[in-house]
């Protein structure tokens, strides 16, 4: 069986010595870069190996000109995968600690180079904790395979396409942030606070329950049906602060039988960094 979404901690456990099953351990912290990897060698799911947010989910930052995480070039992170072991047949699977923030984004840069068989751990590290599942601390030394993508190229916008569509009614702009800072308010990341003009607020976390597991894909309907009403997924565009938990809720529109939208992956923090966009407040 496939997993292309969402895949629960039984599931794991049974593909824990497949071959053709790769684990890839997100943990990472906004405020410290370092401790995912630390954590993740202290204990990860046996098997697993580790995808730095900032260095091999993004590419570096160009002032000026992209956001936070700007996205690596399609043949840069083809190659990165190949060396985790990933090619067109496997089953890839995703985890971190926080709800699949940071492990919604490489779930969604497989999709973006065409690959299906991806999904997120729901509940994450803390379910597989929870459920005294094994762990390790060792080392996984993978066998390194050819990636061989067929990118998705319409699955990206830039920030001149958002630009034209945020006040078109045909379309629909989701900022995926929290509320405070949609409103610009208590804005602890970006040198500016505020959203793009247009957008309308539906907040990441909205997507899990406080156990940390996706709510039902018709709760997440309703969370969503105001948004987008009847509208194509090409004409759904999400962003957040830099094009990471903005993933998180299309991971969330998916596992609720949608179609793939569209990722604004300069988000926030690439908006603003050209200086010369319109920004909202309240």
């Amino acid at each position: 069986m496939a997993y292309t979404t969402l895949i629960d901690t039984d599931a794991l456990k049974g593909m824990l010595n497949n071959s053709e099953c790769v684990i890839v351990d997100c943990r990472f912290s906004l405020n410290d870069p370092d401790a995912g990897y630390q954590a993740f060698c202290q204990s990860h799911i046996p098997g697993a190996v580790y995808a730095n947010l900032d260095h091999d989910l993004s590419s570096p930052i160009i002032p000026g000109q992209t956001g936070r995480h700007p996205m690596p070039t399609p043949e840069i992170f083809a190659a990165r995968l190949g060396t985790w072991g990933i090619d067109k047949d496997v089953q890839v699977v995703v985890y971190d600690d926080v709800g699949g923030a940071i492990a919604s984004r490489l779930w969604w840069m497989l999709k973006w180079l065409g690959h299906e068989n991806a999904a997120v751990l729901n509940g994450g590290w803390t379910a597989w904790k929870a459920a005294d599942l094994p762990v390790s601390n060792e080392p996984y030394i993978c066998a390194a395979r050819i990636f061989e993508m067929n990118l998705q190229t319409h699955l990206l916008v830039d920030a001149d396409m958002v630009e034209s569509i945020r006040l078109d009614s045909d379309y629909c702009l989701i900022d995926s942030r929290s509320r405070e800072r949609y409103l610009g308010e208590n804005e602890t990341i970006d040198t500016i606070g505020g959203h793009i003009p247009g957008a309308v607020n539906i907040p990441f976390a909205g997507n899990i329950d406080e156990s940390g597991f996706f709510i039902s894909g018709e709760q997440i309907l309703q969370r969503f049906e105001s948004a987008i009403g009847q509208r194509s997924p090409r004409h759904i565009v999400l962003y957040c602060g830099s094009g990471v938990t903005a993933c998180h809720n299309i991971l969330a529109l998916i596992h609720a039988g949608l179609d793939m939208p569209r990722l604004y992956v300069g988000s926030w923090s690439g908006w603003i960094a050209a200086g010369n966009r319109s920004m909202a407040q309240r």
